[in-house]
């Protein structure tokens, strides 16, 4: 492969990296201001507001007492801070919004402290947190922010440690009734040591989705069987994912008069693309080694590290980013988006893709967000796959691994949005900007917050008596929530160090092979050598990365665990839906 065929994303890299990587030293070095540890004022408590503020939040899983002495401690944490000004910025889905739009206001009511959560999509707000922690300028005072940042943020420092400051600086204002015990996945926001850098405000899983009705009509199911000789039902697999994917499209192609397809996505070259492969799509396809949450030594990019240093992307090096494995991943990506999906679908990106599936037209989709059933499509009594009694014609559900899986390695990819608090946010900013994180992360409003945008960090919400009595809404999220596999769901692993400039390389190479521009080979190849001489320039203040010897192809895939070898095309196979959730339901 020629260095000039690569040289433009090369470029872009180094210039991210000089910016990021490089500034970062001028931008966070040196002693932080420390903020001064101011003891509440007493102030007088105003039950009846109190009272009004606790009604907002009907469905919350405390007492009415509980919610006013949580609302009384705001009040008398916040007294310091009275007339501040925060700003606060999250990416563009519902529970965000909601948060804007139902949340600031309280929170100002209770402890004088005006709230601006700015809604923007989500490679802005990487790229503002970047920008402030390379410059110092502070351009929020803190984020929500993806903890798949966790290992750029832990080796270069950019943010502070919340445990540290919970039981330093922050002490004072950190609410006593938080219950860290209680969230769903708080180590997904943390460092190798336990350490909590980043809270999770919302997290959603990945899943498979399928249309419940159509895939239990008889008819339906007589001719699958008949052709495939096999039940239809929730593929297990990659290879029945595809059959039923050519089912849908080919054999029914029609019902009622409109279109079908078996398959959906988006593809439109963007870094949006760039999630749909480091979300995981090379952990369910078995790209990476056994282990939880990414798989040790080689995690679901593809990435090798050893003892928290990362030594290699490129099979040559122990790395799995050019493995058999991940070609195979992308080439099943590719033929499905251009064999089974809508025309329009490589057109899509992310949030555009979010609907599709609400349009009636999809009998499966193998990739879906679940943050997008914060959405009318699959809420509004009526639409095209929601009944009009409201009852949801869609299921949601584990998706399909490919044929290098095996048991042992992570399942499926969360995306955690979590509260994140740059270094140069000091001092009583820092404190507001902490109360009003806890405020909307609160056992007070949070089960409300998960009805409005579908995306729990709580245990005692997922096992609430709203959720006892609502589980079936929106299609099985919150079985899924009370499954075994929730565990088994993460986000990007602390490995990777530096988020961004990575995974900004994934859909420039990846991109080409959508069009046959390039083959998936090629591709993959040519993305893993440029990660790799990106990841030799970095130097960084903590688990810097050091590039390994080459030792080459065969050598590696000889050695046991990944890079794997090629492996032989796997029989399909399917399960009934409503036996998987018995089966789940066994183990709780």
């Amino acid at each position: 492969m020629k260095i000039k065929k690569i040289l433009p994303v090369l470029l872009v890299g180094i210039v991210s990296f000089a910016l990021v990587a490089g500034i970062i030293f001028a931008g966070s070095g040196g002693k932080e201001k420390e903020g001064a540890a101011v003891k509440p004022e007493k102030v007088e408590i105003d039950r009846d507001k109190l009272m009004r503020i606790a009604n907002l939040f009907p469905n919350s899983t405390l007492t009415m007492e509980e919610k006013l002495k949580e609302l009384e401690w705001f009040v008398r944490a916040s007294a310091p801070y009275r007339g501040m000004k925060v700003k606060s910025v999250a990416e563009s889905i519902a529970v965000h919004t909601w948060e804007s739009e139902n949340l600031t206001k309280p929170f100002e009511e209770l402890t004088g402290i005006q709230v601006t959560h700015d809604i923007i999509d989500e490679g802005s707000v990487v790229e503002r947190i970047y920008t402030q922690v390379a410059s110092g300028k502070k351009v929020y005072d803190i984020y929500i922010n993806d903890t798949d940042l966790v290992g750029t943020h832990l080796r270069k420092q950019t943010c502070i440690n919340l445990t540290e400051y919970m039981n330093g600086e922050g002490k004072d204002v950190t609410n006593p009734y938080l219950d860290l015990d209680d969230w769903l996945n708080l180590e997904f926001g943390m460092d190798y040591d336990g350490n909590v850098l980043q809270l999770p405000d919302q997290q959603f899983p990945n899943l498979y989705m399928f249309r419940y009705d159509w895939f239990n009509d008889p008819k339906y199911k007589s001719q699958f069987k008949q052709k495939y000789g096999y039940e239809l039902g929730v593929p297990l697999n990659w290879a029945a994912y595809e059959e039923i994917a050519e089912f849908w499209t080919n054999d029914i192609d029609m019902i009622n008069g409109v279109k079908i397809y078996g398959h959906s996505d988006y593809g439109k070259p963007s870094p949006d693309l760039g999630w749909r492969f480091s979300d995981s799509w090379f952990g369910i396809a078995g790209v990476p080694d056994k282990g939880l949450p990414q798989g040790i030594p080689v995690d679901d990019w593809g990435l090798r590290a050893e003892n928290k240093i990362p030594v290699g992307f490129s099979v040559e090096r122990g790395g799995a980013l050019n493995s058999p494995a991940a070609i195979y991943a992308v080439e099943k990506f590719v033929k499905w988006l251009n064999e089974y999906a809508p025309p329009y679908a490589k057109g899509l990106a992310v949030y555009e893709m979010g609907d599709d599936f609400g349009k009636g037209h999809v009998a499966q989709q193998i990739w879906f967000y679940t943050a997008f059933l914060g959405n009318e499509p699959y809420r509004t009594p009526g639409s095209p796959i929601v009944s009009k009694d409201g009852k949801p014609q869609y299921r949601v559900t584990v998706q399909p691994h490919g044929k290098y899986w095996q048991e042992g390695m992570k399942v499926g990819y969360q995306d955690v949005g979590a509260w994140t608090i740059p270094t140069n946010t000091v001092g009583k900013d820092r404190a507001a900007a902490w109360l009003w994180a806890q405020w909307v992360v609160s056992k007070t409003v949070d089960v409300d917050r998960f009805i409005a945008g579908t995306t729990p960090i709580r245990k005692s919400t997922i096992f609430s008596k709203w959720c006892d009595e609502h589980e079936g809404i929106w299609g099985g999220v919150i079985t899924f929530y009370r499954s075994p596999m929730e565990v088994l769901y993460t986000p990007t692993g602390p490995n990777v160090p530096d988020y961004q400039l990575f995974q900004e390389q994934m859909w420039h190479f990846i991109a080409p092979c959508i069009e046959g521009e390039k083959t998936v080979e090629q591709a993959m190849n040519d993305l893993a050598m440029t990660c790799d001489i990106l990841m030799k320039s970095l130097y960084l203040p903590k688990y810097s990365p050091k590039l390994a010897e080459a030792k080459g192809a065969e050598y590696w895939l000889n050695q046991p665990g990944a890079p794997w070898p090629e492996v032989p095309d796997e029989e399909p196979k399917t399960i009934d839906y409503d036996t998987l959730v018995k089966q789940w339901r066994a183990t709780q």
